[in-house]
């Protein structure tokens, strides 16, 4: 098969397209001809070297959708030729971009919903619901997003918003507009009451939301690895783990069935293009997704 991927550590500009050893479906899997991949935070640090977890050479991407091509042992509720989305196995961290990819979870992909988007949620969604659960946000809850514009935030925002609460998101102004296109009430920093925060960025902020909050327990942090110290719950490493992976994806494109979620796509790029998907600029608004169009 073809993948992106690198065979030595560097900038964007290492990645290439090129043969690969195909992956094959294992217990508990399936693999799918992959129509689209996310381009996620953690692909960037493993391709930079800032993480252990590669074995060069490697081929990045955690989220994936397309067209079941292999089942395998023990798995029910799909068939080959399913359209699904969904995420590799953690302990892979990679090999989402390639003609072929197999997924640990995965959830139906919604007919309305373009592959796109599809392809770039699935830890997204995972990350986002397993937030909101250990939060316990329901109807009636108010929330402060903390980060609220980028690839998770912008998902949680959604996902927040289906489960009655009232959300309000922090960016930079000229991501106001698109946050209250996601039911967000925007803003650059918050003042006023919440009763549950989530810190997407890490930029520092915990002593601020706990005093927002009046309690340790009704905040988590996704990225601020001091979270601890400060009475803060972190939660972080697990994507795609039960519970959250399966009933978050599949609650996620129920919402999607019903037009009331989509994943904010910032840009997409064919995969021969990987290393400028790597380079998006931002402020980051969603995700960034690559087509996958190997030749037949």
């Amino acid at each position: 098969m073809l993948a992106v991927q690198f065979d030595r550590f560097g900038p964007p500009e290492v990645l290439f397209v090129g043969p690969f050893a195909e992956p094959h479906a294992g217990p508990g899997e399936v693999r799918v001809r992959v129509r689209a991949a996310g381009v996620s935070p953690v692909d960037m640090a493993i391709r930079a070297g800032k993480s252990a977890a590669a074995v060069l050479p490697h081929v990045p991407g955690v989220d994936a959708a397309g067209v079941v091509d292999e089942v395998g042992e023990g798995v029910t509720g799909v068939r080959v030729g399913d359209e699904v989305f969904g995420s590799v196995d953690v302990k892979r961290l990679g090999g989402a971009s390639a003609e072929f990819a197999v997924l640990a979870f995965w959830a139906a992909k919604p007919p309305a919903m373009p592959w796109e988007q599809a392809g770039a949620g699935g830890t997204s969604i995972e990350t986002a619901t397993r937030a909101l659960d250990l939060l316990d946000v329901r109807p009636g809850s108010t929330l402060l997003v903390d980060g609220a514009a980028g690839g998770v935030g912008s998902v949680a925002v959604q996902l927040a918003v289906a489960r009655g609460a009232k959300v309000i998101g922090t960016a930079r102004p000229e991501s106001h507009e698109f946050l209250t296109g996601l039911g967000a009430i925007p803003c650059v920093r918050w003042n006023g009451e919440v009763d549950r925060a989530l810190d997407v960025i890490g930029k520092g902020t915990l002593p601020d939301l706990v005093a927002l909050t009046g309690d340790q327990a009704r905040v988590v942090t996704l990225a601020d690895f001091t979270g601890p110290e400060n009475g803060v719950r972190l939660s972080v490493g697990d994507f795609g783990g039960e519970p959250h992976g399966r009933h978050g994806l599949a609650a996620a494109a129920a919402l999607a069935d019903e037009g009331r979620f989509h994943v904010p796509v910032q840009a997409v790029f064919p995969w021969e293009r990987a290393a400028e998907a790597h380079s998006a600029p931002g402020p980051r608004q969603g995700k960034i997704a690559l087509t996958v169009t190997p030749p037949r």
